[in-house]
């Protein structure tokens, strides 16, 4: 059974307070009403073994037994989600919620769990495999899109132990730097008493037999002093960018290793923009952190402590007069961090939308050129931007306020102090180099005081990084990756086992899948735009999980065969038919980096791409830039064949591989795939249905299953699904010609 959120159970009962916990097995909260209106409203769908019932802002809105639904859907609007289910007696379609895109995940994971229970009648759902939490436990409200962390409900604290944990591989630099910043204090406090000893023993003495060389010996221990303070800090800060560059590097390993590891459904809802900012810009605000800010804050404090402590030996009432402001300061920041928290987040958020929206602009440079856009593109970022610089001026102008007040109260002690040393000085109670050295303390007191003024501003920004990215951390891996275990080579029989599969947020897109192919066979996948072909072969590939049943190789479960293994198994040639920023020869060894010559160039000559190279400027070493936005679509698709065919895999797997090349190119390329097939497992899909002619069986999906299975000849015959789309394309042709 679903985990029940427990920050929605408690406000569901306060209107309902006999309602029987045992019996619920999801709950699903939504803010719009179905009236399309706009204002926002506070409802759950509670969803029991014997009935769903909706609650709106404390009132019981529908009820409907559980045997009366025929299944639940959810529909995508403009900037909402809708949620409606079937009733069996009439076939009615019942709108009961409404909700922005907040909730679109809320939604589609209760209607997969009540579809199941209707389907099956079990409320096991241990089946669907993928991480399904989609709101705080604590709070109840929807995670922010993209993340799996509440940015309210975060313990900082907690955040921060974490990051001081991350550092333990470096305790040696860290311990090191620490006696450094003892060392500095130290010195920091000797020098106003070497000060005091030069005026009143020398500068400010009555007595003429003041010995020359003790002047000298005391001025040269205050540059002794000074120096060694000098090298010291020198020592502590290479100590500490040691430390903090090895950390970061550690850091932002972890995190694009963790990127790697996750779905590709993870990464798609976080543009290819902010996960780069996370790898780079938050790991690098960290380490300005660690490496400026923190030790700069851990030294003033320390000598904060010191003087402080030499003050009150020297007179505690004038010492706790100068430093009495200081609480006020501290809960001044106390009682704006919620508000300083939200604008630093804000303004993370829009700098990341910058980031993606340039990221996007220049990596379709060429579409937008191709439709004279540039004027538009700029407008969008200009816009972004715009948000970003107000956003930073609202920042800037909270600290406008604030920073004068707070200083001004931090200063007060300094008109204390001027008043108490003019009164002992008047009363001849303070010789001139007691004045030194206690005006000497209090200055080593208030820059101290100002720089952890600073400090949490500096703070709030290193803590919205860090969120950032162990947010990234903390994701669960919902593809888990069995290690130290091997695979002996495999024969090619794949056994799809009446899979089911739907993506996170949707319906199903595949249901009850039961097909089984043989090594060596040619499986054409054809159906109609959205049937879920290209969602079969990424759960061969694993890709995704299968939501129910299994899929095995030659016996074998693929959740229980390691990711590398499986894939270095097979060959792909998928529709984006992606080049890598590099040489061709780089791009064709990609998946086989220790090919020999005659092996990238016997694969290139099969697959029609070794005529094109050589003409190329460079040939093989010819650079292609990014994307291979240099080459033609039927050359990059060439040149993604020729990997596949290199890779020399046991299983073929072939996306629309042959859609953009000439009719020439694409009949050389069906000849040697037909002689590259033999001996290996091949599933294509192709909408140009003549690619498929010499495919074993061709198998016909529709409306997320399969329809009909068959070859050539027996399909056309049936006059099915399968002679409607052969018609089609044949009248086509005749149009075209």
């Amino acid at each position: 059974m679903e985990k029940i959120n427990p920050g929605i159970l408690k406000e569901l009962k306060k209107w309902e307070p006999d309602i029987a916990e045992d019996d619920i097995f999801s709950l699903m909260p939504f803010n719009l009403p179905l009236d399309e209106g706009k204002k926002r409203i506070r409802a759950i769908a509670v969803f029991t073994v014997r009935e769903l019932t909706v609650y709106t802002d404390g009132k019981k809105m529908l009820s409907e037994p559980m045997e009366n639904i025929e299944n639940f859907k959810v529909i995508s609007g403009v900037g909402c989600v809708f949620a409606e289910y079937q009733r069996k007696s009439d076939g009615e379609h019942i709108l009961f919620a409404r909700g922005d895109t907040r909730y679109t995940g809320v939604m589609g994971q209760c209607m997969k769990r009540a579809n199941h229970y209707l389907r099956f009648g079990d409320l096991d759902f241990s089946r669907f495999q993928r991480d399904t939490g989609r709101s705080c436990p604590k709070c109840g409200k929807p995670y922010p899109r993209g993340m799996h962390t509440c940015p309210h409900c975060t313990s900082k604290k907690k955040v921060l132990l974490r990051l001081l944990a991350l550092a333990k591989p470096e305790w040696k630099f860290i311990a090191l730097s620490v006696l450094f910043f003892f060392l500095t204090t130290l010195v920091s406090v000797i020098i106003p008493y070497i000060n005091r000893v030069m005026v009143d023993g020398y500068i400010r003495s009555s007595d003429e037999n003041v010995f020359l060389w003790g002047f000298i010996g005391v001025v040269l221990s205050l540059l002794a002093a000074n120096i060694m303070r000098r090298l010291i800090s020198v020592l502590r800060g290479f100590t500490l960018t040691v430390a903090g560059n090895r950390l970061i590097v550690r850091l932002r390993n972890m995190v694009f290793t963790k990127i790697q590891e996750l779905s590709i459904e993870k990464v798609s809802k976080r543009t290819s923009g902010e996960l780069m900012k996370r790898v780079n810009g938050d790991t690098r605000v960290i380490n300005q952190f660690i490496v400026n800010q923190l030790p700069h804050v851990m030294e003033q404090g320390l000598l904060l402590l010191a003087v402080a402590a030499v003050m009150f030996f020297y007179d505690w009432r004038l010492a706790l007069l100068i430093i009495l402001p200081t609480p006020l300061v501290v809960l001044a920041f106390r009682m704006f961090w919620r508000f300083m928290r939200g604008m630093f987040r804000q303004r993370w958020d829009l700098n990341s939308r910058a980031n993606a929206i340039l990221h996007d602009i220049f990596s379709g440079i060429r579409v937008v050129k191709s439709y004279g856009m540039e004027k538009r593109e700029e407008e969008r970022y200009v816009e972004i931007s715009a948000k970003e610089r107000d956003a930073q001026l609202r920042q800037e102008r909270f600290w406008a306020w604030i920073n004068p007040l707070l200083h001004f109260l931090m200063g007060f002690g300094e008109f204390i102090l001027l008043y108490y040393v003019g009164r002992k000085m008047l009363n001849g109670t303070m010789t001139a180099g007691e004045m030194s050295q206690f005006s000497s303390y209090a200055g080593m007191i208030f820059g101290p005081l100002n720089a952890l003024m600073v400090f949490p501003r500096q703070i709030m920004q290193m803590m919205t990084s860090v969120t950032r990215v162990y947010e990234i951390m903390d994701e669960t891996v919902d593809i888990p990756n069995k290690q130290n275990e091997s695979m002996p080579e495999i024969q090619g029989y794949i056994d799809i086992d009446h899979v089911s599969f739907s993506y996170e947020d949707t319906e199903e897109v595949l249901r009850d899948i039961d097909l089984h192919i043989k090594p060596g066979e040619f499986i054409g996948l054809v159906g109609k735009s959205g049937v879920g072909k290209s969602t079969l072969i990424n759960l061969i590939m694993r890709m995704y999980d299968v939501d129910e049943g299994a899929i095995r190789i030659d016996g074998v479960d693929i959740r229980d065969i390691p990711q590398e293994i499986l894939r270095a198994r097979m060959g792909v040639v998928l529709q984006e038919n992606f080049l890598f920023t590099g040489s061709v020869w780089q791009n064709l060894t990609y998946a086989k980096p220790d090919a020999t010559y005659e092996e990238v160039i016997g694969a290139a000559k099969a697959a029609g791409a070794h005529e094109f190279i050589i003409r190329l400027p460079d040939g093989y070493n010819t650079y292609v830039g990014e994307k291979g936005h240099t080459l033609s679509g039927g050359e990059r698709q060439r040149i993604s064949i020729a990997r596949a065919l290199l890779h020399n895999p046991k299983i073929l797997i072939l996306d629309e591989a042959t859609a953009s090349l000439d009719t020439e190119t694409e009949k050389l390329i069906q000849d040697a795939l037909l002689e590259l097939s033999a001996g290996r497992t091949t599933i294509a899909i192709a909408h140009r249905l003549s690619t498929l002619r010499n495919a074993t069986r061709l198998v016909v999906m529709d409306k997320g299953g399969i329809a009909e299975i068959g070859t050539h000849d027996e399909l056309m015959e049936k006059q099915g699904i399968y002679y409607g789309l052969v018609m089609a394309q044949r009248d086509m042709t005749k149009m075209e010609s």
